[in-house]
């Protein structure tokens, strides 16, 4: 029998773990914190698997793109901070969809807050307003957070969970 730890609370989970979507991770936890998230279905079998020359089959060997996390991340209040400045410069969204090479509606759609502008767009922003959007994001030190009572660290003993 496998012994597994609920990975926001880290209370041992060995009769029942549940896969749930919280915030957009799939996590491995215990019932009391399945109510924070969406529970998941089994994820599905492979359907790329490849054959050799004798019938055998072969799992998918390509090498996955792996990337380095992020150093710099988008201020949280981006939208406002972008318009707030195009108005102080009295622009409209044309011009400065015009002065980025950007359309109207790209730019109506990052002041709204309905979509998030990618490193090169946001550059770009942060160019012809003459302002800042992205922060430097720093290495999280995980020594001065205390783990569950097994000693290891979980999502639980770093992330305040807000109720709605």
């Amino acid at each position: 029998m496998i012994h597994m730890e609920c990975e926001i609370c880290g209370k041992p989970v060995s009769d029942n773990p549940k896969r749930t979507k919280i915030d957009g991770s799939v996590m491995i936890v215990c019932n009391e914190c399945a109510k924070f998230g969406r529970i998941q279905k089994a994820p599905p079998k492979s359907k790329f698997i490849k054959t050799n020359k004798k019938g055998k089959k072969q799992q998918n060997t390509k090498k996955r793109n792996t990337r380095e996390e992020p150093t710099e991340e988008l201020i949280e209040n981006y939208n406002t901070t972008i318009r707030n400045k195009r108005e102080s410069k009295n622009w409209s969204r044309e011009q400065l969809g015009q002065a980025i090479n950007e359309k109207v509606s790209v730019i109506t759609r990052i002041e709204s807050g309905k979509m998030i502008p990618d490193i090169k767009l946001t550059k770009k922003l942060e160019k012809a307003l003459d302002l800042t959007l992205l922060e430097k994001t720093g290495e999280i030190d995980l020594t001065q957070f205390q783990g569950s009572d097994s000693g290891k660290l979980t999502l639980g003993s770093i992330v305040k969970i807000k109720k709605k």
